[in-house]
């Protein structure tokens, strides 16, 4: 049977025997434009003879007619599932088929699905920003009705309902420990407030295209309710502020480490802690090092685009410094990660070992009259302002910071100082 882009046909699993010596039944989605099939679980069994007289068979006994009537209702579901897909793939197909009646439209089944698809695909940093959103509209829920609700379903969440949970979000508070006693949530800012409704937005989107829900129901957008921008503050320091960070003199080794690695990262084009957690000696070919951010490995698997980092004498004598002494290709060039590491203990350590930079990098610009915001995010906005401030275009500074979009690198830039744009201002008339 052709339904879209797809073949669909049952299978019997007939790899592993079950009891009595009967199999599961499968689903078999083949797709022809790249000859790869999935099969999916079904919650029939039966023997090798069974499956045959049932389904093989062109005229099936009358004694197996019903049988036959239920299988042909998987084929009969599995069409209207894929006729009302936009784009089906086999993942999408997967997270509607295995839903119960209502799942779907029940935003809480949707956050766990994902959050699970996410961790399984080692996207572990944004399976928890959905976590921590789906927990934050769980506190809303408890807040404003005194219980911990099992559904949300979609049409509850409305331009109204998101105001409200904005300003929940926004308002300091005084909540209850479980022994009894209280503590204060401070209001979240405008950023907080963002990571936590893009997920909310997204899984909105994801039922949309897969036609879970009318787009009549989406919340979002212009005359209905508008997620709050990131507060516009520039994380980038200064030529002279950058000069006094690498002048300073820290007081303790960890300041010392962390200041290194900060313009380290800096000189890297604003490398990010998990991405420089994974580089490996092969990835150094002569003057550069060659690598896959991995942010994109699993965004934009259609079109990677490896980043080239240049050394120059600061990043090389970095590594000789702070690099494992063993460079066997296969080799991590920094002691951050262990052979053996899995996805998620990887995830930890950049976590904590991002942490543990930031907590010292702090302490030493406050000693030296420095922002006290300080954190390694801003070796990057530093390299691309400085990188423009210098003479450096868009694109160029774009094309560094490995950004598939040229407005992302200019939210980067911190804008011209004083000097220049005084300069710029008296050369106007000069012919």
């Amino acid at each position: 049977l052709n339904t879209m882009r797809f073949k669909i046909s049952l299978y019997l699993d007939s790899r592993r025997k079950g009891q009595q010596g009967k199999h599961i039944v499968r689903l078999r989605l083949y797709d022809p434009e790249s000859s790869k099939a999935r099969l999916f679980s079904t919650t029939f069994k039966y023997s090798e003879n069974d499956f045959e007289r049932i389904w093989k068979t062109k005229q099936p006994r009358a004694d197996v007619k019903s049988e036959r009537k239920k299988l042909e209702a998987i084929i009969q579901k599995a069409e209207a599932t894929l006729e009302k897909m936009e784009n089906a793939t086999f993942e999408s197909f997967e997270r509607i088929w295995h839903q119960k009646p209502g799942h779907e439209k029940n935003i809480l089944y949707q956050y766990d699905q994902t959050i699970k698809r996410l961790n399984e695909n080692e996207r572990l940093g944004t399976g928890q920003n959905y976590l921590s959103s789906k927990l934050s509209i769980l506190r809303f829920c408890e807040h404003q009705t005194g219980r911990t609700p099992e559904k949300i379903q979609f049409k509850e969440i409305t331009p109204g309902w998101l105001e409200q949970y904005e300003r929940f979000l926004r308002t300091d508070r005084i909540e209850l420990n479980p022994d009894g006693t209280t503590k204060i949530i401070n209001g979240k800012t405008a950023t907080t407030v963002g990571i936590y409704l893009r997920p909310l937005r997204a899984l909105f989107n994801e039922a949309i295209d897969n036609k879970i829900i009318d787009r009549d129901l989406y919340p979002f957008g212009r005359r209905r309710y508008e997620i709050p921008q990131k507060n516009s503050v520039k994380k980038a320091l200064t030529r002279e502020e950058f000069k006094k960070l690498h002048e300073a003199v820290p007081a303790t080794p960890e300041q010392e480490k962390a200041r290194d690695y900060f313009i380290f990262l800096f000189n890297c084009a604003g490398l990010n802690v998990k991405d420089l957690a994974g580089l490996k000696y092969s990835d150094i070919h002569g003057e550069t090092i060659i690598y896959i951010r991995e942010k994109t490995k699993m965004t934009t698997k259609g079109n990677l685009k490896p980043v080239v980092i240049y050394l120059n004498d600061y990043t090389k004598e970095f590594i000789s410094k702070h690099g494992s002494p063993d460079k066997a290709p296969g080799n991590y060039i920094f002691p951050i990660y262990q052979p053996g590491m899995t996805a998620a203990e990887k995830y930890r350590q950049s976590m904590n070992f991002t942490r543990f930079l930031n907590q010292h990098i702090k302490k030493l610009a406050i000693s030296i009259g420095l922002n006290s915001e300080i954190s390694t995010y801003w070796s990057r906005h530093t390299f691309a302002t400085q990188a423009i401030r210098n003479g450096a275009s868009l694109e160029q500074v774009s094309q560094a910071l490995n950004h598939t979009d040229i407005s992302t690198t200019k939210a980067y830039f911190a804008g011209f100082e004083d000097k220049a744009m005084k300069e710029l201002s008296a050369n106007l008339m000069k012919f």
